[in-house]
Formats: structure tokens, sequence, C-alpha cells
């Protein structure tokens, strides 16, 4: 780790700032690196390691015993050629990274935050959250007997609440939503000095979800054409493409993939200004200059529900420096997304993580992804955690009588 760029101004910190964001103009930050130069094969990845530290030379940490004893990354890839066919591509790859250990993909931010909040000595973690950063964090945090707060919005989901409290984190209900949930936890961190791991300000986070694409790499055998990632504070789609463009940059994969960020339409607050940009034509525009208009969200795809993207232009250079896309997705398509994947590939998602597939099939339909590309579609969460939208759109049991009759009459069409 060399230090500190900011997403929006370019300003650079050395390795030893302290802060969250950009001292010169409020920005977003990201770690940057000096790569080894003439280093060995395979230097990048530690092969005794079966988690995201496999990738420990890639990481702003070093102090692996510091880490969460929870194996948190190395989740599967899997081929889902059924599923593709319903769009008609013929190399669709799932990302499940619903089985990470609090079911989303939030533990790989929450991992890298972990070690680097013991490094420097925290006491206490603290987050703002729709649910799954939070229980990610939450999780973690009583692996190693760590106090954790977690500040969410009242409407949160009943699953995600219950994980949250069964780690005994102290949960802050805020009347209001999950932007007015960031803002206090903000104000009450800078208050207490408690260790912020906020989506989009706290730039660790965006190191941790990083290793997703090394998996990816790693597991594929290459880079893919495509990947496709559910999007709301942009966190998630900032840091693969970080991943991409690191791997790049140490010179040990020679090209990146083209993002595709879906989201919602009813939480498209990216999308728009990515929108706004292809219209220009202009892949380098002065990010100074690029604002990133709020929204009233509304999803049913809760984790991806954003006012106010935290992360928001570090997630829109993210899909134009890629030459990527964004789409946006009606909510039925997304929870009709979620028995779609289970049907096609045996993956249970949550909306959020459906949202991604829902939104490559809109993409693949447009022609913006063709058929013989490459395509990795990420699955951020587990279905379990909402079960109440998946119950929407799964459909009913058959009552039946208690009678071998009615049994093999009821089941005759799959004789």
């Amino acid at each position: 780790m060399s230090g500190f760029r900011c997403f929006r101004c370019g300003a650079e910190q050395g390795a030893d700032f302290g802060g969250y964001v950009c001292p010169a103009c409020g920005g977003n930050l990201e770690v940057r690196y000096a790569w080894p130069q003439g280093a060995p094969a395979g230097w990048w990845r530690d092969e005794s390691r079966r988690d995201v530290f496999r990738y420990r030379a890639l990481l702003p940490v070093s102090k692996l015993e510091l880490a969460s004893p929870l194996r948190v990354g190395l989740t599967p890839l899997y081929e889902a050629p059924r599923l593709g066919a319903a769009a008609g591509l013929r190399k669709l790859y799932l990302k499940d990274d619903g089985q990470n250990p609090s079911a989303s993909f939030k533990d790989r931010a929450g991992a890298v935050a972990l070690v680097r909040a013991r490094e420097i000595g925290a006491q206490v973690l603290c987050g703002a959250s729709t649910g799954n950063a939070g229980s990610s964090m939450a999780c973690l945090a009583a692996s190693v007997g760590m106090p954790c707060a977690i500040f969410v919005p009242e409407k949160a989901p009943a699953a995600k609440i219950a994980q949250l409290l069964v780690f005994g984190a102290k949960v802050l209900a805020v009347k209001g939503t999950y932007d007015d949930a960031f803002d206090l936890c903000m104000q009450v961190c800078a208050e207490r000095g408690w260790f912020n791991r906020n989506t989009g300000h706290n730039p660790f986070t965006r190191e941790g979800k990083k290793t997703a694409a090394f998996e990816i790499f790693e597991q594929l055998g290459k880079i893919p054409d495509w990947v496709a990632v559910p999007t709301g504070d942009g966190n998630i789609i900032a840091g693969i493409w970080k991943g991409f463009r690191d791997l790049k940059e140490a010179g040990i994969a020679d090209k990146t993939p083209k993002m595709l960020c879906a989201q919602s339409e009813d939480s498209r607050a990216i999308s728009a200004a990515v929108w706004a940009l292809q219209k220009t034509g202009n892949r380098s525009p002065d990010w100074k200059t690029v604002a990133i208009a709020p929204v009233a969200a509304t999803t049913v795809a809760d984790s991806i529900s954003v006012d106010i993207p935290r992360d928001g232009l570090a997630a829109v250079r993210a899909v134009i420096e890629s030459g990527g896309a964004a789409v946006a997705v009606p909510d039925a398509a997304i929870l009709a997304a979620i028995p779609e994947i289970a049907r096609g590939a045996g993956v249970f998602a949550e909306p959020a993580a459906s949202c991604a597939w829902a939104g490559l099939k809109q993409a693949a339909q447009q022609g913006l992804v063709k058929p013989d590309e490459t395509v990795v579609c990420m699955c951020t969460g587990n279905g379990l955690k909402d079960v109440a939208s998946a119950r929407k759109v799964a459909g009913d049991p058959l009552p039946v009588e208690n009678t071998v009759a009615a049994a093999m009459a009821a089941t005759e069409s799959l004789a």
C-alpha cells in the first residue's frame, strides 16, 4: 500500500493518512499500491489460504492474526447453461456469495475492515446498513469479541434484524430511510471516535470487495467479458472493478472486463448518471464536475434501495472506464428473477442479488451483451434473508388429503 487517491479531484495522500475521505474536496478515496517488479509467477496468491486473505499480497493489511477465524470468500463460481439459455447467453457463470458466513457478499468488506480496525487499535466497530453490511459486521465482530453498533432504517427486513441481534450488535433502528441512518451513524462515529465501516466512506471496504475479482480470474482461468453487479450504494461494483484494475496494473492479467450496473427502476441514481455521460460519448470526463442526482428509492430490493449513492462516483467511473453499461429493471422483474435463478441454476438469491440476473437479461435483450460473450453474474446475498419477497413469486404448496391415492394423483405429472 502506497497511499490514497481521491476519486473526484485526484488528490493523493500518503499511506499514513488517518482520515476516511479526501481532505481537499471531501470525495471518497481509493487505496493505491506500489506493485512489485519482476516477481515470480503466483506471487499474488497464498496457496495455503482458503479465504480472501489468499490474496494478502494485494490487500492493505498485514496482521492476519487479527483476522476473523471465519472463512470469508472463495465462494463457488457455477457454470449456468440452462439459466443462460433463457437469455440467449451461452457462457454464463454465477458467483454465489450467499455462501459467506453471514450469507452476504458484504463479508468481504467486513473481513478487511475488521483487520484494519484492529491494526489501528479501534475499540468499537460501527456502521449504517439496510441489513446485510450490518449483519456482516456484527457476525465478524462477534467472532473476535469486538463491540459493534449498527444503525438501520426502521423498516429493514426482519431476518436481517434478527441476524444483527443474534450476533450481539447494538442495533439502532432509525426512524427514517437508510440515508437517514447513514447520516446519523456518521455523526455518532465522529463524536465517539468509533471505527466507521460505512460503505464508500471507508476506503477499506472497497479493498475487501475487490477480492471477488481475484477469485473470478483464478476460478475462470481468464478475465470474463462482462461482470453483472446489483448496484445500490455503488461500493460493490466499484470494488470489483478496482480488483480487475489492480490485476492489470500489477501485471497479473492483461485486460479488464466490462462492468454491467444493474439497478431497480425505483433506485436508479447511478444508472441515470451513467446514461447522461454515455450520451456525451466522453469516457474521460472531468470527474470533479460529474453530479449524481439523488432519487426517492422505493424498491423491494432493500439492499440496493438508496436515495443518495454513497460510493456513486466510483461506481459511475467503473461503468464508464470499463466500457460497460447500466440498466434499470422493474421490481416485478427482480422478484421474477428469484425463482428463475433457483430453478435454472439451484441458487437462492435475495431480491438485491436477483436484480443482477434481471438486469443481465435486459442487457442481453437490448444487444448490449452478446450471446457468445463470457459473463459472470454476481449473486450477492442468500434468499433466506428476505423470505417474504420470495414467497410472493414462489407459488403455493398443493393441499392434499392424507391418502396414498390423493398423493399419487397430485404427483401424476412428475411420473
